[in-house]
């Protein structure tokens, strides 16, 4: 397969993402990661230099499988984390794709991503931005998601800040 088609296929695949985030669309979202799919979300220890080891400092997110996403979405989904009610309404923005292919059956895909988000509670709107490093792996249905490290440039927010925020 060209490099061309797989950098099409990983970029429509990290849009799809963002659209579900965008519809609040929970199932078909993690339907997208694997059952060992990693989320993370690392602090930042300097200016310029984000942590490096989700087990040995400190991360803003980190979920070592898919099935702590699944919960965050079970919280979500039951009114049960306050802080969250109701839901902000957002706007990905995934741009500047790169695709790095590790092996026939793994790729890299880098990218850089805006979110807009709109608090309906108190009317308010946040920005935030960063890069994502997605490492996806080929299935019989297409590629998955098998690994999302999000670096949050903005960590100063001044709002919350949950998985579909990112």
């Amino acid at each position: 397969m060209s490099d061309s088609r797989i950098t099409a296929e990983a970029a429509e695949l990290l849009y799809r993402e963002a659209l579900h985030l965008d519809r609040q669309a929970w199932d078909a979202w993690l339907a997208l990661y694997l059952p060992d799919a990693e989320f993370w979300v690392p602090a930042w220890k300097g200016e310029h230099q984000p942590t490096e080891n989700p087990d040995r400092e400190l991360s803003l997110f980190y979920y070592s499988s898919r099935r702590g996403l699944e919960e965050r979405v079970i919280r979500v989904r039951s009114g049960k984390s306050v802080t969250t009610l109701p839901l902000p309404r957002t706007a990905h923005l995934v741009g500047n794709v790169i695709v790095e292919p590790k092996t026939p059956e793994a790729i890299a895909a880098f990218s850089t991503w805006t979110v807009h988000l709109y608090h309906p509670k108190d009317h308010k709107q946040t920005v935030l931005f960063g890069r994502y490093e997605h490492h996806l792996r080929r299935t019989g249905d297409g590629w998955a998601i098998a690994r999302k490290k999000v670096i949050l440039l903005n960590d100063r927010i001044p709002t919350l800040l949950d998985f579909y925020c990112l």
